[in-house]
């Protein structure tokens, strides 16, 4: 795709909203906003243990698999692999998708599956391959979506190729793909012939230690079959993994977010199936179900005044509706939960020029949103009792496409944006999440049921293992606009006397670890020289606050840490002996 040479008007927007302050100020008064006043307390008590701090935010995912094995996709899994201690896990749409393997915006393919005249099944597992051991040489697992459907399976083949692009409705990605298979025996075949060549290539343990499931939100258009079709679509997939490999894990339905009635209702629909229903495959009651999978997004809007308000509400009544579903059956009390997707809205490959409303994803508005979501999507489980396994970030990169476009993703053209720091912050904590109180924090239920409005949230995520505490602080609001610093005092209780500690304060801010700034100050080159490009690779790691310090605890193993963090800041501090 032509690279685009200039900022998107909507772009400029957004950075005008940036540096103008009085205009801002004036919005602020009339919108009732409110600043924090003196400092903020964070009370950190690590003998207080909420449950471990389990890498759920290590999932990822994205549309377009192909990406996987470009230049900037393996790059960008190799850095994703690394900020995580353990292994990562990415899902991706398209698997089973017919083509050649051009990627292009909301699509891929992999020609897995075609016939021949006779109407015979040809496997080829090549493309498939090459995404997968893209992730194995990276130590990477995959959800596998077993999904969408071939062409010569599906029930409405013409036509299949989409041709969207920005701009264009977005109900135009719907085509053949989407349709039920018109044979469902050759489609629990093809799930077999999968599983049992991903046993051979990889080895029976490696694949038992995957996920798997079918297809994607089946209850808006990327389904349309019916919701018993897809109940059936499922039953003989499952079929068909169990024959190949029967340890292998397989669940869904990754239905969109179950904020309305009517989508809680499919996820109990589907839920009820697998426990009590008459499975299509086997006649047999039940249908296997290792885990429950739906997805959350949130809302965020362009105001009348011009800039963007964040919608971190919408996103979590969703997973607090999924949760809720899930713990309402007894029988699922320990079974895993994975949020398919959650994000802060709906289409990653949307950008700025033509949906203003993403104008969020370039700078610190995703960065801090995402700590604030991932810390309450924490606190959620703990409500609800849950057994949160993973939370899907979908955004990856986009190959070849222009610098810091709008896109929903982590990297533009190989340079980190300020949101995957705090990834890597998240990777850096470890053992279990330790009780936090702070004096400018809102109470989860209403971020949860009126998002931040008034005043920000200035909160705290901590964690404590054998030899680390750490603490992520972040200041958030909803509203895209400058706002007042937080003067914040970290109080630590129950740091071991008299240890000799190292503390580190690693930072994303607006000035910090922050490559989309250093590209602005550029003058937001579209074709950077080489120079330039080496420091915006730079700029885009995870950058400390001045030097390491050495802290001694006293005989009452209390620490406190003083910082100052900007509107839309995220600080991590760790010590470590």
């Amino acid at each position: 795709m032509t690279r685009t040479l200039t900022l998107t008007c909507a772009l400029a927007i957004a950075v005008f909203w940036q540096a103008s302050s009085p205009l801002n100020a004036r919005y602020a008064r009339s919108s009732g906003w409110q600043a924090q006043e003196g400092t903020v307390t964070i009370r950190v008590d690590t003998s207080r243990r909420l449950g471990p701090m389990t890498p759920m935010w290590a999932w990822f995912g994205h549309d377009e698999p192909n990406y996987t094995y470009m230049k900037d996709g393996r790059k960008l899994l190799s850095e994703l692999a690394a900020l995580s201690p353990t292994p990562v896990f990415v899902r991706t749409h398209n698997l089973l998708t017919t083509g050649d393997g051009t990627p292009a915006l909301k699509w891929g393919s992999t020609n897995a599956y075609t016939e021949d005249a006779q109407g015979r099944p040809r496997y080829d597992w090549t493309i498939v391959d090459r995404i997968f051991d893209t992730y194995m040489e990276r130590k990477m697992k995959p959800l596998v979506e077993i999904g969408f459907m071939p062409e010569a399976l599906s029930t409405n083949p013409v036509p299949y190729r989409h041709s969207w692009v920005p701009g264009r409705p977005y109900g135009d990605i719907y085509t053949g793909w989407a349709y039920p298979p018109k044979d469902y025996g050759k489609w629990r075949d093809l799930v077999y012939e999968w599983v049992r060549h991903a046993v051979s290539k990889y080895g029976r343990g490696e694949v038992e230690s995957w996920y798997w499931e079918v297809w994607n939100e089946p209850d808006i258009s990327y389904w349309r079959g019916t919701r018993e079709e897809f109940m059936k679509l499922y039953d003989y997939a499952a079929d068909g993994l169990k024959r190949a490999l029967p340890t292998a894990k397989i669940g869904g339905p990754h239905i969109t977010g179950p904020v309305s009635q009517g989508t809680q209702q499919y996820l109990r629909d589907f839920i009820e199936h697998c426990l009590r229903g008459t499975n299509f495959a086997t006649g047999k009651i039940g249908t296997p179900l290792d885990f429950v999978a739906f997805h959350a997004k949130g809302a965020p809007r362009v105001m009348p005044e011009g800039h963007v308000r964040m919608g971190v509400s919408n996103q979590l009544r969703a997973i607090n509706n999924g949760f809720a579903v899930v713990a309402s059956f007894p029988e699922l009390r320990n079974v895993p939960i994975v949020i398919g997707e959650s994000d802060p809205e709906g289409c990653a490959a949307c950008p700025v020029s033509t949906t203003p409303s993403n104008a969020y994803r370039n700078g610190t508005m995703y960065s801090s949103y995402t700590a604030e979501q991932i810390a309450r999507t924490y606190e959620l489980a703990d409500l609800h009792k849950v057994n949160l396994l993973g939370s899907v970030t979908w955004a990856f990169e986009f190959e070849d496409q222009p610098y810091f476009y709008g896109f929903r993703d982590l990297a533009t053209n190989g340079i980190d944006k300020p949101v995957l720091n705090v990834f890597r912050m998240l990777g850096m904590m470890a053992g279990d999440r330790v009780a936090v109180e702070s004096s400018g924090g809102l109470p989860l239920a209403t971020v949860r049921d009126s998002g931040v409005r008034a005043t920000a949230d200035v909160h705290a995520l901590a964690t404590r293992s054998a030899r680390s505490i750490a603490v992520m602080v972040w200041n958030y609001h909803d509203d895209d606009l400058p706002g007042p610093a937080a003067e914040i005092a970290v109080e630590i209780a129950g740091a071991p006397a008299g240890a000799k500690m190292r503390q580190q304060h690693f930072r994303v801010d607006p000035a910090t670890s922050n490559a989309y700034a250093v590209w602005l100050k550029m003058g937001s080159p579209q074709q950077p020289t080489p120079a330039q490009y080496a420091e915006l690779e730079r700029s885009g790691r995870l950058q400390s606050v001045g030097p390491d310090a050495t802290v001694v605890p006293p005989a009452d193993g209390r620490v406190t840490v003083r910082l100052t963090l900007p509107r839309q800041g995220v600080s991590l501090i760790k010590l470590s002996w």
